[in-house]
């Protein structure tokens, strides 16, 4: 990676500055990048394209604010622009940027019904089953999990890296943790996680 980016013709500075600010995010970016494309190449080529642009802008960064923000916005937007290279891709992103209504989780069935432990439910699903069920989600809604519940990262700087206000974020990530588990409910009662919990209600 670093090697294409000589390219660039950094001066020493620069070069130093991005290995000292940016590489040790790499994890990060490889990690999201995994999650949003469920490919290993399609992954690392993002994040390639990713470390080449903050390569290119890094005297863009400002010192001292959030590096980890700054290079997820990069991946995003160069994400965004992948899909939108592709026509087929783009109509589908059309259609999953729009927001999902705002309903009770339990309104017309649009979620499986409440968990009662439902972060000790999710924490029992391996890594594998939480990324396929992710992919299952909206292009945004998918973005807003990533960043608020797998990066931690607050809703001020969630709603910076989307481009959209603090109450689109927090309205998206309530409705994409029941969509999620919607998604991993016939799973959950499969394995007889929650069937007893229910049955206790009826």
């Amino acid at each position: 990676m670093v090697e294409r980016n000589t390219e660039l013709r950094l001066t020493t500075a620069q070069a130093a500055r991005f290995q000292r600010l940016a590489l040790p995010q790499l994890a990060v970016l490889l990690r999201t990048a995994g999650y949003l494309t469920h490919n290993g190449p399609q992954a690392e080529d993002l994040v390639q394209e990713t470390m080449i642009k903050a390569l290119r802008f890094m005297d863009r960064y400002t010192e001292g604010t959030d590096i980890k923000a700054w290079l997820l916005t990069i991946l995003r937007r160069t994400h965004l622009d992948a899909i939108r290279a592709n026509k087929h891709n783009a109509a589908l992103l059309a259609v999953e940027q729009r927001d999902v209504p705002d309903r009770p989780m339990d309104e017309a069935g649009l979620f499986a019904p409440p968990w009662p432990h439902p972060q000790q439910l999710l924490e029992r699903f391996g890594d594998q089953e939480i990324i396929a069920a992710l992919q299952a989600l909206p292009e945004e809604i998918r973005w807003t999990l990533l960043l608020v519940d797998v990066e931690q990262l607050d809703l001020a700087t969630a709603a910076a890296i989307l481009e959209v206000p603090e109450g689109t974020v927090k309205s998206r990530t309530h409705r994409g943790r029941g969509m999620l588990r919607e998604a991993l409910h016939p799973l959950a009662q499969q394995r007889g996680w929650i069937q007893a919990e229910e049955s206790s209600h009826e």
